[in-house]
């Protein structure tokens, strides 16, 4: 958080003050905040510039865009009080209730894209859901797993639509999402706009190289994501990295299986793993193998695997 001054002089602006307002409610891009402002996007990045040099905003790219969510400084709650209690005195303000307007539009223009691209892409996603148990069980065994308490800080690597983060992430005192797709980023931001999951934040990054700090977080999961690596045990060692003393990696995936076409047409560079290589890959990462389960009820079977950073804990098998 910069000097007092400085942060001062950057909420000394009607419009600042809005984005701030409007950074609150949810992670915007510059677009979006200049189609809410009614401003053009350069003057808007200004404002945005402004900000982020007092430490009361983020700015982050993701291909093309450019978001920005709220500062994270130790200050920022006691500063965001003092912020509410003048705005309750001072009354209802016309600017307030116009840009709550836009807002709405923002989340409708986010979800209309979302519907657009499922409507596009239901026929391949429904033909690789056909060959295995139902999501739904898939999701189930998840959470069973997990177990119902808090799971603290998750990370949910290749999060494509935000599926994991919708389940999780109100478990969680803070949610990630990574994926290096924008447009999944995208349809993950309007599914969770929609949901308001506002603990959950969304980044564009490589699964080999996480955006945290080392021993950061408590839960990281690999949903579905494993196949598509070219590299599986360096995806697996990252994700280690990221993970606290005693925090949990659960990896749900394929079991070995010769559907040769997920190869050709759905850029799987993995046709499934046994449990010898997961439990592999585990150990060369540091990771001490928790329980595994085996869910079967179509072509394809699915596995999960949960590891814990430290601990000697007996392997549990289940099948399902």
């Amino acid at each position: 958080m910069s000097g007092a001054v400085e942060i001062f002089q950057a909420l000394a602006d009607p419009t600042r003050l809005r984005i701030i307002a409007l950074l609150r409610a949810m992670e915007l891009s510059v677009g979006e905040l200049a189609q809410v402002l009614g401003q053009s996007q350069p003057r808007v990045s200004r404002h945005v510039k402004i900000l982020c040099d007092a430490g009361l905003a983020r700015r982050r790219k993701e291909g093309s865009w450019v978001f920005v969510a709220m500062g994270e400084g130790a200050a920022m709650p006691d500063l965001l009080a003092a912020v509410d209690a003048v705005w309750e005195a001072s009354g209802s303000d016309h600017w307030a209730v116009a840009d709550t307007a836009r807002l709405a539009a923002v989340r409708a223009d986010r979800a209309a894209a979302a519907a657009e691209w499922f409507e596009a892409n239901a026929g391949s996603w429904d033909a690789i859901r056909s060959l295995h148990v139902a999501d739904s069980e898939v999701e189930a065994a998840m959470a069973a797993v997990l177990g119902e308490g808090e799971i603290g800080q998750l990370i949910d690597i290749g999060t494509g639509t935000g599926r994991m983060l919708e389940l999780f992430a109100p478990q969680a005192s803070r949610a990630l999402g990574i994926d290096r797709s924008s447009e999944m980023l995208r349809l993950a931001r309007a599914k969770l706009a929609e949901q308001g999951l506002s603990r959950a934040e969304l980044r564009q990054a490589d699964l080999y190289a996480l955006p945290l700090a080392d021993g950061a977080a408590d839960v990281a999961i690999l949903h579905h994501v494993l196949h598509f690596a070219q590299q599986p045990g360096a995806a697996i060692a990252e994700a280690a990295r990221v993970l606290g003393a005693g925090g949990r990696l659960l990896v749900a995936d394929f079991a070995p299986h010769e559907r040769e076409e997920l190869r050709t047409r759905d850029n799987h560079a993995r046709l499934g793993f046994s449990d010898e290589q997961m439990l592999g890959w585990f150990a060369a990462a540091g990771l001490s193998p928790v329980r595994t389960e085996t869910l079967e009820g179509g072509e394809l079977t699915v596995k999960l695997w949960l590891a814990r950073r430290t601990g000697d804990a007996k392997l549990e098998v289940k099948a399902a």
